[in-house]
């Protein structure tokens, strides 16, 4: 008789389901915070054949992966990897691998992510010491000198280099000199700062440094490059637990991304995200890290030029602007959302509202990797042209 029910329900729901067919998204212009355009070419990369995860040629592929990497990360450090998942998934590794129960790290925050990161801290059973500063400003180094003089028994600083909620840079070089002076060691989140502004994690001392690939390097979300000094390997090593994530564990992910021929299986890479990352990375190197600076910084002020004889202004002081990220005040009497949903309804373009306190006060405009050239800038300023005039 339950069985029967059961069986009866179940049907009524597939019968009452809209039929599925092929998924054909628009074409949409992404100026917001992430994921931004994704190149053609990098496009056609995944759609390649797809082979084993342990095929030498893919582990060749690999190889060539990590090397590039180490270019846009400005490293020699042999751990420098792709995690087969997210950057908020580089960001928990970050903290399980360095962070033990017991441990202590100061964590900064101005904004959502800082706070993201005193999560994990209190995950792995660590304590954290907050270095609070305003949303829409850097983070304040005197404040961190004074938490590192405070507790000196700390293990990590953990400071965001580019918040995307804010689109503020923080001076990651003095941040990581000051810990590294101390024998700290840091964490940096750089999600999206890679390849979108300079980021020199060897000649800054960084320590563990995570991204993702939907933002500067306009590869497909999904993928987050990390990388590991030898002072940060040597504390995985002498670690007294056991990583509390197995699939984050870096003793055994190295087992699969290590050097040579012969890989251990850990998991399925996502090996076709792993052929538009390359692509992507290629597209990095033709380009140039100056040059890919640079072009985001001219599109940047050519954007503000253009913001600003519509009336808008930006939130965050001259110094500290990302160039990749705009925060832009929401002038008074202007409605956020509807706003935002005719220049996706009308213009097909994607932008970035508030989050947490700035919610409803400010607007994010990405300039990011394939996002960040002249011909979108001139479509984001038609478009906010026509919708403040309605």
């Amino acid at each position: 008789m339950l069985g029967t029910l059961h069986q009866s329900m179940s049907f009524d729901v597939i019968l009452e389901s809209p039929v599925l067919s092929t998924f054909y998204p628009p074409l949409r212009t992404l100026m917001g915070p992430g994921p931004s355009d994704v190149s053609p070419r990098v496009l056609a990369a995944s759609a390649r054949p797809t082979i084993g995860h342990l095929d030498p040629l893919f582990v060749g592929l690999m190889d060539d992966v990590k090397r590039l990497l180490q270019f846009a990360f400005q490293t020699q450090n042999e751990l420098t990897i792709p995690l087969s998942a997210p950057g908020s998934a580089g960001m928990e590794a970050a903290f399980v691998n360095i962070l033990e129960p017991g441990d202590k790290a100061i964590v900064c925050q101005n904004g959502v992510f800082g706070g993201r990161m005193k999560e994990n801290v209190e995950r792995c059973g660590a304590t954290a010491v907050m270095v609070q500063d305003r949303w829409s400003d850097p983070v304040d180094p005197s404040k961190v000198e004074e938490a590192i003089n405070a507790n000196p028994d700390a293990k990590v600083l953990a400071f965001v280099h580019a918040e995307t909620s804010t689109g503020v840079r923080s001076d990651a070089e003095q941040l990581c000199r000051m810990a590294k002076a101390q024998g700290i060691l840091t964490i940096v989140d750089a999600v999206t700062s890679l390849a979108g502004i300079d980021l020199q994690v060897d000649a800054w001392g960084a320590d563990v440094v995570y991204s993702g690939t939907q933002k500067c390097l306009s590869g497909l979300p999904g993928i987050s490059p990390i990388t590991f000094s030898s002072d940060a390997v040597a504390a995985i090593t002498a670690r007294k637990h056991t990583v509390q994530s197995w699939f984050l564990d870096m003793n055994l992910i190295m087992g699969y991304w290590g050097e040579g021929a012969k890989r251990a299986y850990h998991h399925t890479a996502p090996v076709n995200a792993i052929y538009a990352l390359h692509e992507a990375l290629l597209m990095l190197e033709e380009e140039g890290l100056e040059a890919s600076f640079q072009r985001h910084e001219i599109n940047h002020v050519a954007l503000v030029d253009g913001l600003s004889r519509l009336g808008l202004d930006l939130a965050v002081a001259l110094p500290w602007r990302l160039p990749q990220l705009n925060a832009v005040v929401i002038p008074q009497g202007k409605d956020d959302a509807k706003i935002r949903s005719h220049l996706l309804n009308e213009f097909n373009l994607e932008i970035g509202a508030g989050l947490g306190d700035l919610a409803g006060k400010q607007w994010r405009i990405g300039l990011m990797g394939s996002s960040s050239h002249q011909v979108n800038i001139n479509q984001c300023l038609a478009a906010f042209e026509s919708a403040l005039a309605r």
